[in-house]
């Protein structure tokens, strides 16, 4: 008998029943015999398959314990094979009747399946062919599986199913998992960076009565008791700068942001933020804060500063390349906009010869940041920093000292795509008084996705903030870019999916 397939142990089956029918009747038969599986509670396993092959000549002819899921079977007579699973990879189980006993043993054949959570107890050894297995002394069936795994999951196309039923996923394919693990890694490696730095982490509400810190459309919701709409948050940033403020002077959360927009392949309406603030710097040290956090990152999730991206070789070594947005138009348009800087006609005549789609509200600064989006963007494939951004499309931002139509802003990008957006911070109320009522004459003219007018943030700016540097990153991307991912589900573990019909 070969249960590698996943298949159902009876060799025969003359109802015709379903598997998932004769997986129940063995579990009944087992409940009726008293062995129970779901009664036991605790397993204390000391090894995982990892530990022991990397341990071999220490563990070698030791006892071991070890716990996971069947994942192939091969029978011969009163002997047989296991593969089984832990969270550390596979590693092969012996198993022989006068070894584990008939009892044991007959209830393995009978009425065990490939996808059942077992325990084995025995001692580490090699195999004629030299592979390193655990010789079985104890089997112990911990848990039924009533539902047969998937007979071809590796490689399977249907990456709809893939993102619905993601425990299957990390059951069948070993990789998918390692892509999760990456994920811990990189969020960790963030959190040490910016703890050593004497940053505080913080939680900030995700339910808020202003939808502000970005232009993105929100989710809405209703407070019952309170009869009142709310908000679930695009953005922390203005809850943070409310603590620099208030004296806290570093810190930063890592969490859930919503927007309630499109989705594709680098967008989800649920994604994870970073978001930091410091006091008395700017974005030049946010600059550097980004760059060590996305190196540091690199080096411990893959090794390396040298990744691969779906065949793109990116290097995320030394210094970022550093160009303004005006530099980067004129090198790969040929358009100098600060030579016509505030002129809206004009930039309306380069808008028309550049094809660009416009809005009534649009003003000199506004058709800058398209004309970059539409001739610059897709250009940046090694990591570079794009700074000094029109005021127009940075409500939240310090103007360029010299040049206030400017801000002192910068967004990094590798491969084509935003990772990161950071600021010199306004820190002057009566000006971003004003850039907020721009931003609510563009929502007028009819632009959903802008900044809303927060006055709680309004005054408690007017008690002082410090010069401040800050930065938002989605996490999302960055595990993407680590991890050789072509689509963010890909690097979530429960992407949100429209419900199937049936």
């Amino acid at each position: 008998m070969n249960m590698s397939d996943g298949t159902t142990g009876l060799t025969e089956n003359p109802e015709n029943r379903s598997e998932t029918e004769i997986r129940r009747d063995k579990l009944s038969a087992l409940q009726q015999a008293g062995k129970d599986p779901f009664y036991i509670t605790t397993c204390p396993h000391d090894r995982s398959a990892q530990e022991i092959r990397d341990r071999f000549a220490e563990l070698e002819n030791q006892d071991v314990c070890i716990a996971g899921r069947i994942m192939g079977w091969r029978d011969m007579g009163k002997a047989g094979f296991m593969d089984l699973a832990d969270r550390s990879g596979r590693i092969q189980v012996y198993m022989k009747i006068d070894q584990v006993g008939e009892e044991s043993y007959t209830d393995l054949k009978n009425y065990w399946d490939v996808g059942d959570i077992i325990s084995v107890k025995g001692y580490v050894f090699k195999t004629r062919r030299g592979e390193i297995s655990v010789h079985a002394k104890e089997i112990r069936l911990l848990s039924k599986s009533l539902l047969p795994l998937p007979e071809k999951f590796h490689g399977l196309k249907d990456t709809d199913l893939r993102y619905r039923q993601r425990y299957l996923d990390l059951i069948m394919n070993p990789e998918v998992r390692e892509t999760f693990l990456k994920r811990s890694a990189i969020i960790r490696a963030i959190r040490d960076v910016l703890d050593g730095l004497g940053y505080v982490e913080v939680e900030t509400p995700v339910l808020n009565t202003v939808a502000g810190g970005a232009a993105a459309r929100p989710f809405v919701t209703h407070h019952n008791t309170l009869d009142m709409d709310l908000y679930l948050r695009i953005a922390t940033e203005l809850h943070l700068k409310r603590l620099i403020v208030g004296g806290m002077e570093r810190v930063y959360e890592i969490g859930p942001c919503f927007r309630n927009e499109g989705m594709d392949v680098k967008h989800s309406p649920e994604y994870t933020s970073l978001e930091l603030y410091e006091a008395y710097t700017d974005y030049h040290g946010m600059m550097d804060r980004t760059e060590l956090l996305v190196q540091e990152c690199a080096r411990k999730a893959c090794g390396t500063e040298r990744v691969t991206w779906q065949g793109e070789e990116i290097d995320l070594s030394g210094q970022f390349t550093r160009l303004s947005m005006n530099d980067a138009i004129q090198k790969y348009a040929g358009i100098d906009f600060l030579s016509f800087k505030g002129d809206d006609e004009k930039a309306r005549e380069v808008a028309g010869q550049l094809h660009l789609e416009l809005g009534s509200a649009d003003r000199w600064g506004d058709i800058m940041a398209k004309a970059f989006e539409a001739t610059v963007e897709d250009k940046l494939v090694q990591p570079t920093f794009i700074y000094d951004y029109p005021v127009e499309v940075s409500p939240l931002t310090k103007r360029k000292r010299g040049m206030p139509e400017l801000v002192e802003r910068f967004e990094l990008f590798i491969n084509r795509c935003e990772f990161a957006n950071a600021y010199s911070e306004l820190n002057d109320p009566i000006d971003q008084r004003g850039r907020f009522v721009h931003q609510a004459e563009l929502r007028a003219s009819g632009e959903e996705e802008t900044d809303v007018i927060d006055e709680d943030f309004l005054t408690a700016m007017e008690y002082g903030m410090p010069p401040t540097g800050g930065m938002g990153m989605g996490i999302d991307r960055l595990v993407m870019l680590l991890t050789d991912s072509a689509s963010i589900r890909d690097v979530l573990l429960f992407p949100t999916m429209k419900p199937r019909e049936d």
